[in-house]
């Protein structure tokens, strides 16, 4: 049962990285992890202006 949330856990965090990647044009995603598990998503993102 253990390992079915954990999967669980795994995809949405998936899921979330993957709605950020086609949202964002230029920055970065950051994972924090605590005690062995994705606890935040932080998203940095650049304008850039020409």
């Amino acid at each position: 049962m253990e390992d079915q949330n954990k999967a669980e856990a795994f995809d949405e965090v998936v899921e979330n990285v993957k709605a950020m990647l086609k949202k964002m044009k230029f920055g970065s995603i950051t994972l924090v992890v605590q005690d062995g598990k994705v606890v935040q998503l932080e998203k940095n993102e650049k304008v850039r202006i020409k």
